[in-house]
């Protein structure tokens, strides 16, 4: 049975084209997979399809398609993503529709639904895994409710021969498992190939983190032709054994030290790394550089799934208010505190009703608390003042009383800038997995 390559086409909603473009026409790839949500996106694009019943999935769903779907269809390549967030059937059409314009007939699109779950969550005794309480405690302030659903349903629809397939919530690695089991033919309950499986997914899933993104630092780690940085693809065997790789002359690197910082990166037990497919141990996991931007992966494992699912509840949490400026020069410091001083006053004169509030210098405490040794006055700082609300009138006033300081303020102020907008939490809660159902939509173009 010949191996499998999977190549990674995006890490987060956000994440650059090019590279996913270089991989559709030079990876030689079985498949190609974007991962693009995040925590709170569902819950985000959720907002969005309140307002436009069509809207509600990733914003650059159609300019990624449009750039690979010709090379892909060409090449044999077939498409996973759960770009599709809350709105996976849309996507799929606004999908259909690109390949008809580019004249790509005979394309099979699947769309993956049943991750939304607000109408067992909402009002729900279920308890947070994060805090103290209930679902039921945010009342109608529940905006979303999506459980990770593992790869069942992506492989049922790559068995129906779909060509892209789209998902909303689906569990990070589970994305690059189902090409996996589908392929090979594993078993949904071999939990030492699953765990492998799941490792591959961990390694592709943040894109270009595990070939040099988000690692670089000059004079420590340097990292080539940062700015063509390569996406990575993963040459999987039957066993489970895998390399990771990178086109050949794209930009970035593939050694132990990426790969071992990507294995270990949001895992808070490398020895039960919990997934909606199996619960993964990477402890045993041996990194091997043998070639250039080629490393080989063995040794992970796995053990049986949890019973429950995870479920990320969005819920809108009041407003964020924010202004900043900007002071240079001579004395830069301490016009900037005097500056925070006064807003601080204005703000407690005006009696607003301010929560979780930052009065900070961009450059000297906006991440470093308290005194900070050996600092070296600095030339320019910026002033931020940021605090959430329960109105959006208060949450108004915070930037415009930063703003204000361009003519109420300390001498030299300027590049003054605000912004207001709705905060959108996430809360997480456990769900039994029988009471999650996924379905399937085939559409043929």
């Amino acid at each position: 049975m010949p191996n499998i390559r999977i190549g990674s086409g995006a890490g987060f909603a956000d994440d650059r084209l090019e590279p996913a473009v270089e991989l559709a026409e030079r990876g030689d790839l079985d498949y190609l997979v974007f991962e693009c949500l995040a925590e709170r996106t569902i819950a985000l694009a959720q907002r969005d399809r309140l307002l436009d019943p069509g809207a509600g999935y990733n914003e650059w769903l159609t300019e990624r398609m449009a750039a690979v779907l010709p090379a892909c269809v060409a090449r044999g390549t077939r498409i996973i993503t759960n770009m599709g967030a809350a709105n996976p059937l849309a996507a799929a059409q606004a999908v259909a529709g690109i390949a008809k314009q580019a004249g790509l007939d005979g394309l099979t699109i699947a769309a993956v639904t049943g991750d939304d779950v607000l109408s067992l969550v909402a009002g729900s005794d279920l308890a947070f895994t994060d805090r103290e309480g209930t679902a039921a405690l945010l009342g109608d302030a529940v905006l979303s409710a999506n459980a990770y659903v593992g790869s069942e349903p992506l492989v049922r629809a790559l068995t129906l021969g779909a060509d892209v397939v789209i998902s909303g919530r689906i569990a990070d690695p589970s994305l690059y498992l189902a090409p996996l089991v589908h392929e090979f033919g594993w078993a949904a309950d071999d939990w030492d190939l699953i765990g492998k499986g799941i490792c591959v997914g961990h390694l592709l899933e943040c894109a270009g983190q595990v070939t040099g993104g988000y690692f670089a630092d000059p004079g420590y780690k340097e990292v080539p032709a940062l700015s063509r940085l390569g996406f990575p693809i993963a040459e999987v065997c039957p066993d489970g054994t895998f390399a990771v790789t990178k086109v050949a002359g794209s930009g970035g690197l593939v050694d132990v030290r990426t790969c071992t910082e990507q294995l270990l990166y949001e895992v808070h037990d490398p020895a039960a790394y919990v997934s909606a497919d199996a619960v993964a141990d990477f402890s045993g996991v041996h990194l091997e550089q043998t070639g250039p931007d080629r490393v080989r992966v063995t040794g992970a494992t796995g053990f049986p799934r949890p019973a429950q699912l995870k479920v990320s509840v969005g819920y809108l949490d009041g407003y964020l208010g924010e202004g900043q400026i900007s002071y240079a020069g001579p004395n830069a410091q301490a016009r900037g505190r005097l500056a925070l001083e006064v807003v601080r006053d204005r703000l407690e004169q005006a009696r607003q009703p301010l929560a979780d509030t930052r009065f900070e210098l961009i450059g000297v405490d906006s991440i470093h608390r308290g005194p900070v040794g050996n600092h070296v006055e600095p030339v320019e700082v910026r002033v931020r003042v940021a605090g959430r609300t329960q109105t959006l009138e208060a949450a108004i006033r915070i930037g415009r009383e930063v703003s204000s300081l361009w003519l109420n303020g300390p001498t030299g102020g300027g590049g003054a800038a605000r912004r207001t907008e709705q905060v959108v939490a996430i809360a997480s809660v456990l769900l039994p997995r029988e009471l999650v159902t996924t379905d399937v939509t085939v559409l043929e173009v």
